[in-house]
């Protein structure tokens, strides 16, 4: 059984909730991650859910954002300490667009230790990959896709597995239409939904270039998802989120809505 593990769903400036990021756990036991939000605070939701890095070789960085990227410093340092003491055998493979591997690369010489950073480039490599490129993986074929952002370079991906399901990650700002291919007709649609409609005098979403959770579901209607996924809001109205933001989507969509708390787990089948 193939499942979404999520470990994060606020906004940047979250403090209720831990920003927004999330593994896949495949058939096969091996976990897929993306993103690593703003901090060590990741290392905490990671621990909490029983991950194993081990089983974790390859991860998606969507852009370079504080929330988006700095925990995967952390990351690349707990598997660089695992490596150096034995306790990770292979490679850990990143996959991210130029900017954010630029990043990485240089605030993974500046801030980590000699021993650790001499695992980047060989045990731990960060791949740059392309619009439109494709990665083939052993568990899915991922294909990574500009959203074509006009804040800060940001990708997003569509996994296709070989049984035919597509899971399709928008990033977190609203969809473009270059991404049509991606993101039509996929089994599970992940898209931002910064706050509800009511909410967007209160919230100024598009102000920051996020949608509500009216056109989010709008989109996933339109693009005939079959299952949508509700992520990186804002957190003030966390205990009543999940009712209040699919209440609100299934007025404009007809599949499968799924608001998740932090450390929510949603099969995937």
């Amino acid at each position: 059984m193939r499942k979404l593990v999520i470990l994060g769903t606020g906004f940047a400036m979250a403090t209720k909730c831990f920003n927004t990021c999330f593994f896949l756990e495949l058939e096969d036991g091996s976990l897929f991650l993306t993103d690593a939000g703003g901090g060590n605070g990741i290392l905490r939701q990671l621990e909490v859910t029983g991950f194993d890095y081990q089983k974790c070789q390859h991860m998606f960085v969507t852009h370079g954002h504080t929330d988006h990227v700095l925990g995967v410093i952390w990351v690349i340092r707990k598997v660089a300490d695992l490596m150096n003491k034995g306790k990770y055998e292979g490679q850990f493979h990143i996959y991210c667009h130029d900017v954010v591997r630029e990043m990485l690369l240089k605030m993974t010489e500046m801030t980590l230790k000699k021993k650790d950073f001499a695992r980047v480039g060989s045990d731990i490599l960060i791949h740059e990959v392309k619009d439109g490129e494709a990665v083939e993986l052993p568990q899915f074929r991922l294909t990574a896709f500009d959203i074509l952002s006009t804040k800060a370079k940001q990708f997003g991906y569509c996994l296709q597995f070989a049984d035919g399901m597509k899971f399709t990650c928008l990033g977190d700002e609203p969809y473009n239409e270059h991404d049509r291919a991606y993101a039509e007709q996929a089994d599970w649609l992940l898209a931002e939904a910064f706050c509800q409609y009511k909410d967007r005098e209160v919230f100024k979403p598009y102000e920051k270039n996020h949608s509500t959770v009216k056109e989010a579901s709008e989109l996933a209607e339109l693009l005939r998802a079959k299952n949508l996924v509700l992520y990186h809001t804002e957190d003030k109205h966390l205990a009543t989120r999940k009712q209040e933001y699919a209440a609100e989507a299934r007025q404009y969509y007809q599949g499968n809505v799924f608001v998740p708390d932090d450390l929510d787990v949603i099969e995937l089948g």
